[in-house]
């Protein structure tokens, strides 16, 4: 247990924190992975940093060749992994005489880089990869350490919420309202909205989980790829297509709405809800 002591607004707040250092397995090897590919890829666009090809810009001096590689590495991330050594190799070519007139030789300067592998910083990053601490100030016995990393875990659903809340499909921020209690009632609005998403989505995964079934259709770009995970957005996007034509004239008026499809009766039914009230204005109109 550590203790934390911050300053806010002139008060001082106070209080213990437990620390966890937590290693997960499968991001250490995702992460080695990534780094050894990092590595592969800078060596070989270094080995062509100095070969001549056709329509290729030379490097003619030394410090266009240090930029180079400097750029090379950090945009690999592998800076100090790697030591990459210039070899400088100067040749003469012969300038044709000009109506008798003796020319100095040209001087060319050409470069070779020889790269290898700093392995005991490589190892020293491998060892630290994959490592995560994680802060509490719940003690032992209230939150245990299989507890907290699953809550952690867990921590997406939460952040997912307050996406929803402050981007697409509530939008949030940014607020135009000049009253404080507009702002109030716009926020305690869009909160009762993302309760109704949260709930839908929720409903409509427990009931594919309990029937094994998943949805199709909910895809574009991708109309046979099934999923029994469904977003409420992506539920809510197929409702609309739905529309309501009003003709009028005077003394009369006419009205028709779309018919529900397939996969809209399946997903009405898997919220619990009955097709057959529209179904009778549909058939109505």
């Amino acid at each position: 247990m550590q203790s934390v002591t911050v300053r806010l607004n002139e008060q001082v707040l106070s209080w213990q924190e437990r620390r966890l250092l937590i290693q997960s397995t499968a991001a250490t090897q995702a992460a080695q992975a990534s780094l050894q590919e990092r590595l592969r890829k800078a060596e070989r666009l270094l080995a062509d940093l100095t070969l001549r090809r056709q329509g290729k810009p030379r490097l003619t001096d030394r410090a266009q060749v240090e930029e180079a590689i400097e750029v090379v590495l950090k945009e690999g991330r592998v800076e100090g992994l790697l030591h990459v050594h210039i070899q400088e190799e100067g040749r003469e070519h012969p300038v044709r005489a000009y109506r008798g007139r003796l020319s100095p030789a040209r001087r060319e300067w050409g470069f070779q880089l020889a790269v290898s592998r700093e392995e005991t910083a490589i190892a020293r990053a491998m060892s630290q990869l994959g490592w995560r601490v994680y802060a509490t100030n719940h003690h032992t016995g209230h939150l245990g350490l299989e507890q907290a990393v699953e809550a952690y875990r867990d921590e997406y659903l939460i952040e997912r919420n307050f996406s929803r809340l402050k981007g697409h499909p509530l939008s949030l921020a940014p607020l135009y309202v000049q009253r404080d209690d507009h702002r109030v009632g716009l926020v305690r609005l869009l909160t009762i909205a993302l309760r109704v998403l949260t709930v839908l989505e929720g409903v409509v995964r427990k009931q594919l989980q309990a029937q094994q079934e998943e949805l199709t259709g909910l895809f574009v770009g991708n109309p046979k790829r099934r999923t029994a995970q469904p977003t409420a957005e992506r539920l809510l996007e197929t409702f609309r297509d739905i529309t309501l034509t009003i003709v009028s004239a005077p003394g009369f008026a006419q009205r028709h709405v779309s018919p529900l499809s397939a996969l809209q009766q399946q997903i009405l039914a898997r919220c619990g809800f009955s097709a057959a009230v529209y179904g009778r204005f549909a058939d109505d109109s």
